[in-house]
Protein backbone atom coordinates (compact mmCIF):
# COMPACT_ATOMS: atom_id res chain seq x y z
CA UNK A 1 0.00 0.00 0.00
CA UNK A 2 1.61 3.31 -0.60
CA UNK A 3 -1.62 5.52 0.57
CA UNK A 4 -3.48 4.69 3.81
CA UNK A 5 -7.04 6.66 4.24
CA UNK A 6 -8.97 6.88 7.94
CA UNK A 7 -12.28 8.16 7.52
CA UNK A 8 -13.75 10.40 9.81
CA UNK A 9 -14.91 13.64 10.58
CA UNK A 10 -12.45 16.35 11.53
CA UNK A 11 -12.98 18.86 15.02
CA UNK A 12 -13.04 17.84 18.84
CA UNK A 13 -17.04 17.21 19.14
CA UNK A 14 -16.56 14.26 15.96
CA UNK A 15 -13.56 12.77 17.46
CA UNK A 16 -14.79 10.07 19.72
CA UNK A 17 -18.38 9.01 17.39
CA UNK A 18 -18.34 5.78 15.52
CA UNK A 19 -18.08 7.35 12.20
CA UNK A 20 -14.08 8.20 13.00
CA UNK A 21 -13.40 4.45 13.41
CA UNK A 22 -10.77 5.55 10.12
CA UNK A 23 -9.26 8.43 11.60
CA UNK A 24 -8.53 5.71 15.00
CA UNK A 25 -6.85 3.08 12.81
CA UNK A 26 -4.69 5.72 10.98
CA UNK A 27 -3.80 7.32 14.72
CA UNK A 28 -2.62 4.04 15.59
CA UNK A 29 -0.07 3.38 12.50
CA UNK A 30 0.97 6.97 12.85
CA UNK A 31 1.44 5.77 16.66
CA UNK A 32 3.09 2.77 16.03
CA UNK A 33 5.57 4.30 13.52
CA UNK A 34 6.21 7.88 15.84
CA UNK A 35 4.59 9.75 12.78
CA UNK A 36 2.97 13.01 13.44
CA UNK A 37 0.11 13.87 10.62
CA UNK A 38 0.57 17.99 10.11
CA UNK A 39 -1.79 19.59 8.04
CA UNK A 40 -1.16 19.56 4.42
CA UNK A 41 -3.77 22.32 2.71
CA UNK A 42 -2.78 20.93 -0.88
CA UNK A 43 -3.93 18.05 0.30
CA UNK A 44 -7.02 18.98 2.43
CA UNK A 45 -6.45 17.05 5.72
CA UNK A 46 -3.51 15.51 8.10
CA UNK A 47 -1.02 13.62 6.47
CA UNK A 48 2.43 12.19 7.16
CA UNK A 49 4.53 9.43 5.66
CA UNK A 50 5.68 6.41 6.95
CA UNK A 51 8.49 3.70 5.80
CA UNK A 52 9.52 0.23 7.30
CA UNK A 53 11.46 -2.35 5.33
CA UNK A 54 12.17 -0.03 2.85
CA UNK A 55 8.47 0.31 1.65
CA UNK A 56 6.72 4.05 2.11
CA UNK A 57 3.29 4.79 2.54
CA UNK A 58 1.22 8.07 3.43
CA UNK A 59 -1.31 8.75 5.82
CA UNK A 60 -3.81 10.84 5.29
CA UNK A 61 -7.25 11.82 7.40
CA UNK A 62 -9.08 14.16 5.21
CA UNK A 63 -10.15 17.44 6.34
CA UNK A 64 -13.20 17.60 4.71
CA UNK A 65 -16.26 16.16 6.35
CA UNK A 66 -17.23 12.71 5.16
CA UNK A 67 -19.55 13.36 1.71
CA UNK A 68 -16.24 15.30 0.62
CA UNK A 69 -13.49 12.40 1.32
CA UNK A 70 -12.99 12.02 -1.60
CA UNK A 71 -11.67 15.35 -2.74
CA UNK A 72 -8.75 14.94 -0.31
CA UNK A 73 -7.70 11.30 -1.20
CA UNK A 74 -8.08 12.37 -5.29
CA UNK A 75 -5.39 15.36 -4.24
CA UNK A 76 -3.17 13.37 -2.52
CA UNK A 77 -3.42 10.25 -5.32
CA UNK A 78 -3.29 12.30 -8.27
CA UNK A 79 -0.24 14.59 -6.48
CA UNK A 80 1.86 11.23 -5.53
CA UNK A 81 0.81 9.40 -8.94
CA UNK A 82 -0.99 6.41 -6.38
CA UNK A 83 -3.32 4.20 -8.10
CA UNK A 84 -6.26 3.44 -6.36
CA UNK A 85 -5.27 -0.50 -5.86
CA UNK A 86 -2.37 0.95 -4.24
CA UNK A 87 -4.79 2.61 -1.37
CA UNK A 88 -6.59 1.44 2.23
CA UNK A 89 -9.21 2.99 2.92
CA UNK A 90 -10.68 2.16 6.68
CA UNK A 91 -14.19 3.26 7.71
CA UNK A 92 -16.63 2.18 9.87
CA UNK A 93 -19.22 -0.79 8.76
CA UNK A 94 -23.06 -1.00 10.01
CA UNK A 95 -23.01 -4.25 8.57
CA UNK A 96 -20.22 -6.00 11.20
CA UNK A 97 -20.86 -6.26 14.54
CA UNK A 98 -18.98 -4.01 16.88
CA UNK A 99 -15.26 -6.02 17.23
CA UNK A 100 -15.72 -7.39 13.57
CA UNK A 101 -13.10 -6.54 10.69
CA UNK A 102 -12.64 -7.45 6.99
CA UNK A 103 -10.78 -6.51 4.43
CA UNK A 104 -11.50 -6.89 0.74
CA UNK A 105 -10.90 -4.97 -2.17
CA UNK A 106 -13.15 -3.18 -4.62
CA UNK A 107 -17.09 -3.20 -4.07
CA UNK A 108 -20.00 -0.57 -4.16
CA UNK A 109 -20.22 2.13 -1.68
CA UNK A 110 -23.00 0.52 0.74
CA UNK A 111 -24.94 3.58 1.77
CA UNK A 112 -20.84 5.16 3.27
CA UNK A 113 -20.71 8.77 2.61
CA UNK A 114 -17.32 8.83 3.16
CA UNK A 115 -17.05 5.66 0.03
CA UNK A 116 -19.36 7.47 -2.34
CA UNK A 117 -17.16 10.79 -2.67
CA UNK A 118 -14.00 8.43 -2.72
CA UNK A 119 -15.22 6.01 -5.86
CA UNK A 120 -16.85 9.71 -7.50
CA UNK A 121 -13.19 10.45 -7.72
CA UNK A 122 -11.15 7.61 -8.27
CA UNK A 123 -12.86 4.68 -9.19
CA UNK A 124 -13.72 1.54 -6.92
CA UNK A 125 -11.01 -0.52 -7.43
CA UNK A 126 -9.37 0.74 -3.98
CA UNK A 127 -8.87 -2.17 -1.20
CA UNK A 128 -11.03 -1.47 1.84
CA UNK A 129 -10.87 -2.36 6.05
CA UNK A 130 -13.90 -2.19 7.29
CA UNK A 131 -14.35 -1.82 11.74
CA UNK A 132 -17.69 -2.74 12.54
CA UNK A 133 -19.62 -0.58 14.91
CA UNK A 134 -22.74 -2.55 14.55
CA UNK A 135 -26.11 -1.30 13.21
CA UNK A 136 -28.61 0.53 15.82
CA UNK A 137 -31.62 -1.17 13.97
CA UNK A 138 -33.38 0.76 12.35
CA UNK A 139 -32.61 2.95 9.39
CA UNK A 140 -33.98 6.07 10.12
CA UNK A 141 -31.40 5.81 12.94
CA UNK A 142 -28.31 5.52 11.43
CA UNK A 143 -27.37 8.61 11.11
CA UNK A 144 -27.46 10.08 14.85
CA UNK A 145 -25.70 6.33 15.76
CA UNK A 146 -22.75 6.87 13.18
CA UNK A 147 -21.82 10.26 15.70
CA UNK A 148 -22.63 8.87 18.89
CA UNK A 149 -20.04 7.67 21.03
CA UNK A 150 -20.08 3.61 21.28
CA UNK A 151 -21.13 2.48 24.85
CA UNK A 152 -17.60 1.43 27.06
CA UNK A 153 -18.53 -2.58 25.72
CA UNK A 154 -18.73 -1.79 21.71
CA UNK A 155 -15.49 0.44 22.42
CA UNK A 156 -13.68 -2.40 24.11
CA UNK A 157 -15.05 -4.54 20.90
CA UNK A 158 -14.03 -2.04 18.65
CA UNK A 159 -10.26 -1.76 20.00
CA UNK A 160 -9.81 -5.37 19.94
CA UNK A 161 -10.67 -5.03 15.85
CA UNK A 162 -8.50 -2.36 15.34
CA UNK A 163 -5.63 -4.00 17.37
CA UNK A 164 -5.71 -7.36 15.35
CA UNK A 165 -5.97 -5.05 12.08
CA UNK A 166 -2.60 -3.35 13.34
CA UNK A 167 -1.25 -6.80 13.70
CA UNK A 168 -1.70 -7.21 10.16
CA UNK A 169 -0.55 -3.52 9.26
CA UNK A 170 2.87 -5.03 7.92
CA UNK A 171 1.80 -7.56 5.29
CA UNK A 172 -0.54 -4.58 3.67
CA UNK A 173 3.02 -2.23 3.65
CA UNK A 174 5.02 -5.30 2.39
CA UNK A 175 2.29 -4.96 -0.70
CA UNK A 176 0.24 -8.59 0.61
CA UNK A 177 -2.84 -7.73 1.21
CA UNK A 178 -4.16 -11.58 0.22
CA UNK A 179 -2.23 -12.77 3.20
CA UNK A 180 -3.07 -9.65 5.59
CA UNK A 181 -6.75 -10.93 4.50
CA UNK A 182 -6.15 -14.56 5.66
CA UNK A 183 -4.33 -13.87 8.73
CA UNK A 184 -7.37 -11.20 9.76
CA UNK A 185 -10.37 -12.64 8.92
CA UNK A 186 -8.48 -16.81 10.23
CA UNK A 187 -7.45 -14.79 13.85
CA UNK A 188 -9.38 -14.26 16.65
Amino acid sequence: MRLLVGLGNPGREYQATRHNAGFWFVDAVAHTHGASLRAEARFHGLAARVSQAGHECWLLEPGTYMNESGRAVAALARFHKIAPEDMLVVHDELDLPPGGVKLKRGGGAAGHNGLKSIIAHLGAEFWRLRIGIGHPGERDAVIRYVLEKPRREEQELIDQALARALAVWPRLLEHQPEAAMLELHTRR
